[in-house]
């Protein structure tokens, strides 16, 4: 409505009470009613409570504060003696009022053991006797008492007076009147009665709010209304279908219906008991704790089926929140249950086949994991044949008829007791009507339901499929494993008596599926064979096949190949002129064939430098050019030649160069027992002494080859006789479970026994340290050294001068009849005179001759001149050059060796003269005067 004034009444809100009562008859107003009622009876009892209790709060203080003053005035020093003085009121009357007036009490009288008073309050009571029992004073007892009687009502105390002896010579009393206890209860009433209109006003207001919170909550709902919808609850809750549970924090069960008892068949007492104790199912059990939350879950009730659902409750006033479970009966759905359940695991497993199967590069590991996924989930027993050239790595042949003979690879079964031929027989499929030759011709799986039934399986092998259907075998499915349309084997899936249910169509679907991803894996794994097979071919021809004999050292050596593929390790022995030996050892860094190449090249560059006979760091210092040279002109940086046609920038991608290649080469020398080496990025050599001492001599080690721009250093040793020099590459000392200090430490250890042969010690070398599945190549070369004997030694100190060349050729020839070798010594003789004149005319001082008796016969020519010679032809009207010319036909070798100080010019010749022939009348002093 609204006023005359056209506008709208404001409707003022009522007071609390006038809601309150004209909500009375709802819940929240019959609460307020008895609730403010309950108050006002509690708040007035309390005041009655507090009154009556300060009315004897007080009346103890009294006694309490009489007691107090008595027992303190009874002992004062001196009073025994006054009370014996000829006259005590005048000595004790001041002091008890005194008393009296500090204490608080109303009176303080000193009595006669009889009760006559010697002092009082009131003078006028001075020697009169004081009423009442004073029996147990005078008997040397205090007490306290409500005395009631004349001159006034008091709370008194009497406690007796003793002498020295402890004899009761007189009684003190003290109290407090009784209306004066009173005034004290008096003067706190108005205070108890504030306290008591304040708590009723609170406790009425608290009501209200109550009261009001109520309404609110109820909806202003009163009684009837509350118990119809408390009908309704339970109708509902204990009708419907669906079971409904509660669960608190502490997994006690709140509330269960009816539905849900009979669902999970719930004892009569299950509410409030703990959930771990209801016997419900394991997994039902689990998830009712674990309060997580469920959507449709399914569990096992009995023989029922049920879908659960949990959902956590809200926290209310800070309590953690429980959960509400409902259960609804799902029996009916089992079978659409357990295919749904069955297609997830089908799918799970080949999830896992995705995972496990092809974990390994390895054809018959892979074989091997194909078996192991489908047992026992799917399969009894799993056999996986495959054909012999996917097991070396080669490509199956396509001809007709090829797939008839395969070998077991693999073979994983439930037990280990069947009859199936083991891994590695062959496997022939004859008979074109066995489930095997059927899936092979088909080109898909094929399923064997009931195998006695099938005939052409039991044709294929009579005694064998007789004891296979007498050991349980019922059901087959054999899946050609193909790979981009070849056929690599064949995968067989058995059941037996641990499985009564045959196969079905489903089952075939999901073998064939399980199949084409295992056939995959199974070519990549032949794939890799046979490319690790390549480059591993490559590698062997690469290295040396045999190594040299020499009388410098006894070599042995060993090389692995990295399981994870073909390295670059490498190792050489090369005879160098003058007895000397080279050793090698390097590490090209990556794998395939593209390391295993890089390695033949610097070996070839290696063995292309050594017949230059320069010291171990300029070779390496030359390898290291020439390194760093191919990386360029590979890498298309070497300018125009890299952007021609069909050169680097047509390529897909550009080709790896060398850089990272380590190398090791060392010089042996067995006349001196000096051993010159230099590292380039490499690890220097053992050194094993003749009494089994093992030491890794220090040696400076440069950058690895390509790097460039630091020069190599040499490090020189003087071996004792009978040492042994052991060269390896880092593969043998560490992987990734030892580091290279610790593969030291186990390699001296295995070194230092003393008493084996190289041969002995590369095997136990590599039986103490190789790796189970080593994850790079090993290269171990051993190498004894020797000394050449003195005897077979021969030096002469040649002057300047042309006289001394027939001397010196002369006592050669001497020592080569004392050796046995007149028939090269004409030969000698000659080579000899061509170098030492050649030697004196062109050199420099000092000049020496040696001769060697080796396996050849050396002949060495040092001087002090860098000055290298050169072989040519002489023309006829030249007066010499043919001296160089005759030293290179009749010697088998010849070379040029370059000292820190001069050159060595050297040849070999046959002990035996070689094939040349040497003209009789030949004038060897004329031959002095030729030249080269």
């Amino acid at each position: 409505m609204t006023g005359r004034s056209g506008r709208h009444r404001e409707t003022r809100p009522a007071s609390l009470p006038a809601r309150l009562w004209a909500a009375r008859n709802s819940i929240a107003g019959q609460v307020f009613s008895v609730t403010a009622v309950i108050v006002l009876v509690l708040i007035t009892a309390a005041a009655l409570a507090l009154v009556i209790q300060a009315r004897y709060d007080s009346e103890r203080g009294a006694r309490d504060r009489s007691l107090a003053a008595a027992e303190a005035f009874a002992h004062a020093p001196g009073l025994p003696a006054a009370l014996g003085s000829a006259d005590p009121t005048a000595a004790l009357q001041p002091l008890a009022e005194g008393a009296r007036r500090g204490s608080g009490v109303d009176f303080v009288a000193v009595m006669t053991t009889d009760g006559v008073r010697y002092t009082d309050s009131r003078p006028e009571l001075i020697g009169q006797r004081a009423t009442g029992d004073l029996a147990r004073a005078a008997a040397g007892e205090s007490f306290t008492e409500v005395f009631r009687g004349d001159p006034s009502d008091a709370v008194r105390a009497v406690v007796p007076v003793r002498d020295a002896r402890g004899t009761v010579v007189g009684l003190v009393s003290t109290g407090i009147e009784v209306e004066n206890v009173g005034d004290a209860v008096e003067g706190q009433l108005p205070l108890l009665l504030g306290a008591a209109a304040g708590a009723l006003l609170l406790g009425t207001g608290g009501a209200a709010l109550v009261s009001r919170r109520l309404r609110r909550q109820t909806r202003g709902l009163g009684a009837v209304e509350m118990a119809r919808m408390n009908e309704h609850h339970e109708a509902v809750l204990h009708a419907v279908r669906e079971g409904v549970l509660i669960v608190g924090a502490d997994h006690r069960l709140l509330l269960a219906n009816d539905e849900a008892r009979r669902l999970l068949d719930l004892p009569p007492d299950a509410e409030q008991r703990y959930v771990g104790d209801l016997g419900l199912d394991p997994r039902t059990t689990e998830l009712l704790l674990s309060g997580r939350v469920a959507t449709d879950e399914v569990h096992l009730a009995g023989d029922r089926l049920l879908a659960v659902n949990v959902r956590p409750t809200e926290p209310f006033a800070g309590r953690p929140s429980g959960s509400v479970t409902t259960l609804r009966d799902t029996t009916e759905l089992a079978a659409l249950s357990g295919r749904a359940e069955v297609a997830r695991e089908r799918l799970q497993m080949l999830y896992e086949a995705g995972v496990r199967i092809g974990t390994t590069l390895d054809v018959v590991r892979t074989a091997e994991e194909l078996s192991e996924v489908a047992v026992p989930r799917f399969a009894d027993f799993v056999t996986v044949e495959l054909l012999d050239p996917v097991l070396r790595g080669d490509e199956p042949s396509p001809a007709a008829g090829a797939h008839t003979r395969m070998r077991r690879a693999a073979m994983s079964g439930t037990r280990s007791d069947q009859p199936l031929q083991p891994v590695g027989d062959v496997i022939r499929f004859d008979v074109p009507t066995a489930p095997m030759a059927t899936a092979l011709a088909a080109g898909h799986a094929v399923l064997a339901a009931d195998l006695h039934a099938a005939e052409g399986w039991r044709a294929q092998d009579e005694p064998g499929t007789k004891q296979a259907l007498d050991y349980g075998f019922h059901s087959l499915i054999s899946v050609p494993l193909q790979a981009r349309g070849v056929v690599l084997g064949m995968a067989n899936f058995w059941r037996a008596a641990d499985t009564p249910e045959a196969f079905d169509e489903e089952d075939l679907s999901f073998a064939e599926e399980l199949g084409t991803r295992a056939a995959v894996s199974v070519d990549n794994a032949r794939r890799f064979t046979r490319e690790h097979a390549t480059a591993v071919a490559l590698q062997r021809s690469l290295l040396p096949r045999v190594l040299p004999e020499l009388s410098a050292v006894d070599t042995a050596f060993r090389y692995l190949p990295a399981t994870a593929g073909v390295g670059g390790d490498w190792f050489d022995v090369i005879p160098l002129p003058g007895t000397r030996v080279a050793l090698v050892v390097g590490d090209v860094v990556g794998h395939g064939v593209h390391a295993a190449a890089t390695m033949g090249r610097l070996r070839t560059a290696v063995h292309n430098f050594s017949t230059l006979d320069m010291p171990p760091d300029e070779l390496l210092g030359h390898l290291d050019e020439l390194t760093d040279r191919i990386d360029q002109l590979e890498g298309g940086e070497s300018g125009a030649g890299a952007e021609g046609p069909g050169l680097a920038g047509d390529a897909e991608e550009p080709p790896a160069g060398i850089t990272g290649a380590t190398c090791l080469y060392a010089v042996y020398d067995p006349v001196s027992g000096h051993c010159t080496m230099a590292s380039a990025g490499h690890p220097g050599p053992a050194l094993v002494h003749p009494d089994g001492r093992v030491e890794f001599p220090e040696l400076p080690t440069g950058l690895p080859l390509g790097v460039g721009g630091m020069p190599f250093e040499t490090a020189r040793l003087v071996l004792p006789e009978g040492s042994r020099l052991v060269l390896f590459t880092d593969g043998l000392l560490e992987d990734r479970d030892r580091d290279f200090d610790s593969g030291i430490a186990l390699l001296s250890e295995t070194l230092s026994r003393p008493g084996r042969s190289p041969e002995q010690a590369c095997s136990d070398v590599l039986s103490a340290m190789l790796f189970p599945v080593p994850s790079d190549d090993i290269a171990l070369l051993v190498a004894d050294t020797r000394r050449l004997e003195p005897d077979r030694i021969a030096e002469w100190e040649v002057p300047d001068d042309p006289a001394a060349v027939s001397r010196v050729r002369r006592e050669a020839a001497a020592q080569l009849r004392d050796w046995g070798l007149e028939e090269a010594s004409f030969t000698a003789e000659l080579i000899l005179s061509e170098l030492i004149t050649n030697a004196i005319r062109y050199g420099n001082e000092p000049i020496r001759v040696r001769l060697l008796r080796d396996r050849a016969l050396i002949c060495e020519v040092a001087d002090g001149s860098s000055t290298s010679p050169h072989l040519r032809y002489a023309a006829t009207t030249d007066e010499g050059g043919r001296g160089l010319f005759l030293v290179a036909q009749y010697a088998e070798r010849w070379g040029t060796r370059y000292t820190e100080r001069g050159k060595v010019i050297w040849a070999e010749l046959s002990p035996s003269g070689g094939e040349a022939q040497v003209p009789l009348e030949m004038d060897l002093d004329a031959l002095e005067d030729l030249a080269w």
